[in-house]
């Protein structure tokens, strides 16, 4: 029977006091949490299916707040998700739901969360973003980002940056973002990594790769954690391998 595995691990990194990431897969979120043993769910493919992160701006007040929100509303709206109309109106609502939270609580004020994730139907895969957080495929050809980042040119001599264009949420003056909606064909064996930016600025896209041509998909997002920690850890570091088998 056709399936959708999903590995998953969240954690705060080592510069960062607490985990602003949330995480959702299907019905399972998991919200500023931290664990660095992969955890593995399998879905039958063919019910919508969506899998995201969500990384609350950080310098922002109530990141983990808004990242929550997020995870949580688009794990209950997931399966009634049929089509990239549905997919684009549950990211409003989640633009709308984090700025009416934060209306009244000035200690929330410009909460704010990136997303990106997949949303896994029975022929087909949206990919979607909101904000710097990304979704690669993994494939036989290696690595391709197929998000499209939110953000400014890196300055000179710079390979990433933490500025971003676009989020849900950071008040109504901010105006409503676009999301970036791509639909992909969907065939067994696809892989696709979604991640937050504390996973892709230590980590170039070629050690990434490299991670994923040789391990399965626990060891691989262990591997990808424990680098990403090696290098720093300058961020909380959230990831999901998704991979269709029949």
């Amino acid at each position: 029977m056709p399936y959708v595995a999903v590995t998953a691990l969240s954690h705060a990194g080592l510069v960062r006091e607490h985990n602003e990431d949330s995480l959702v897969a299907g019905p399972w979120t998991l919200c500023a949490t931290v664990t660095d043993s992969p955890q593995t769910l399998v879905f039958p493919l063919g019910r919508p299916l969506v899998v995201a992160v969500a990384d609350g701006l950080g310098g922002h007040p109530a990141g983990e707040v808004a990242s929550a929100l997020v995870a949580r509303r688009l794990s209950a709206l997931g399966p009634t998700l049929d089509g990239p109309d549905a997919l684009r109106h549950a990211l409003e609502v989640c633009d709308r739901e984090v700025d009416a939270t934060a209306e009244g609580h000035p200690e929330m004020y410009t909460m704010a969360t990136t997303v990106a994730g997949v949303l896994v139907l029975e022929r087909s895969l949206l990919v979607f973003n909101v904000g710097d957080s990304r979704v690669y495929s993994a494939g036989p050809d290696g690595l391709r980002r197929v998000s499209v980042d939110d953000s400014p040119p890196p300055p000179p001599g710079h390979r990433t940056t933490s500025a971003v264009t676009q989020t849900l949420g950071g008040s109504r003056a901010s105006g409503t973002p676009v999301p970036h909606v791509t639909a992909l064909p969907l065939s067994p064996g696809d892989r696709y990594l979604v991640c937050s930016d504390g996973l892709t600025d230590p980590l170039p896209d070629e050690a990434v790769d490299a991670v994923l041509r040789v391990h399965d998909d626990g060891r691989a997002a262990f591997e990808l954690w424990k680098a990403a920690i090696e290098a720093g850890g300058p961020d909380n570091i959230t990831l999901a391998l998704v991979r269709v088998g029949a």
